[in-house]
């Protein structure tokens, strides 16, 4: 174990949960030691928790990751639910995190997922004086393992996505249409129905009264209404529109069409569609997007997508280039509170000619 932490694993406190103590916070170690709890078991396999005292990647933060410690051949998909607890031992809701599903590979993937970054600051209140330690939870629920299963029957993964997604295309029994940006989309009540309750009022409670088929949407655009659909019938995202990067990391169109998805999604209550689009944004924060970004996260509730704007914004080479960006000014007439917030979480008190700026808002 580098460093001068010290992790622990406590008891089980339920099936695949566990939490996590972590010793010696006020002792500082080397920059970029990290510490690695005892292994613990989950589906069969051994899992840990990393922790980067100081940051894996942003100063004045800890860096905590979960580490699948088994090696495995077949592809696994796990979900996982982190959270911080505060002295009581009940979680804090700002450090709280639910990953959508996570597929590890097999062998040569990445064995980490990263869980959360947490401010030396915003820790404080979580610390317990008398042991210098504070702790995490981290329910693990392993979806699928291709591993597993009986040497006689092979019971096939559920198809049921898939069909669904062909019902879509073939249209067969639509009863009823929409009119989005000039092209029209045919659908099924009862499938829509079932995926949004806001559908579901809109078609079969008491704001039918007030719909007529064809139904016209004029707040969105035609290819996100249809990647929209797509997610309703299969559940998942469309292949992407927009060529990738080299390293096959997605594009800025990618990013914009996920905000667009992320706003259609709130709309019409679909929670997982929505949570998969703050986590792709989360993922993909730059200094010219930033400032569009958290007024986005600000306005549909997305407080794990704010979190990590602030973050993201903790470097003061970041916030001041946010500051010249053409979004700054959208984000000063949309949310002018959340500057406030802003300049007391992450605002270093050197940059007052910055400081001047928010606060005159």
């Amino acid at each position: 174990m580098a460093g001068h932490c010290n992790i622990s694993v406590a008891a089980v406190s339920e099936k695949r949960s566990h939490v996590v103590k972590i010793h010696g916070c006020s002792v500082l170690p080397e920059k970029g030691a990290c510490a690695k709890s005892a292994p613990f078991s989950v589906g069969g396999l051994s899992w840990a928790i990393k922790y980067y005292p100081l940051g894996n990647f942003m100063p004045g933060f800890v860096s905590i990751y979960l580490v699948l410690d088994s090696s495995h051949v077949k592809e696994l998909s796990v979900k996982i639910r982190f959270s911080l607890l505060d002295r009581d031992g009940k979680p804090v809701p700002s450090h709280s995190r639910t990953t959508t599903e996570h597929i590890f590979a097999g062998k040569g993937s990445s064995q980490e997922i990263y869980l959360k970054s947490i401010s030396h600051e915003d820790l404080e209140g979580s610390v317990h004086p008398r042991d210098d330690c504070f702790s995490i939870k981290c329910d693990i629920a392993v979806l699928k393992d291709a591993n597993e299963g009986n040497k006689f029957v092979m019971v096939p993964p559920s198809d049921l996505h898939q069909q669904l997604g062909n019902l879509l295309k073939s249209m067969d029994g639509a009863d009823v249409t929409f009119i989005v940006g000039g092209e029209r989309f045919s659908a099924h009540r009862s499938v829509l129905a079932a995926r949004s309750s806001v559908f579901k009022a809109e078609l079969f409670g008491d704001m039918k009264e007030n719909s007529c088929d064809p139904i016209e949407i004029n707040d969105m655009e035609a290819d996100v209404f249809k990647s929209l659909l797509h997610f309703v019938y299969s559940d998942s995202l469309p292949e992407l529109t927009h060529e990738g990067t080299r390293d096959g990391g997605a594009t800025r169109g990618d990013v914009v069409t996920a905000s667009h998805l992320l706003v259609a999604a709130d709309l019409y209550n679909i929670e997982r569609l929505k949570l998969i689009c703050e986590e792709k944004l989360c993922n993909h924060i730059d200094s010219n997007m930033v400032a569009t970004t958290l007024a986005l996260a600000e306005q549909h509730s997305c407080n794990g997508l704010k979190e990590a704007c602030f973050e993201f914004l903790a470097l003061p080479s970041n916030l001041e280039a946010m500051v010249a960006s053409d979004g700054f000014e959208h984000l000063k007439s949309s949310c002018p509170s959340i500057l406030k917030d802003l300049v007391v979480r992450v605002l270093p008190a050197e940059l007052k000619a910055v400081k001047d700026i928010i606060m005159a808002i």
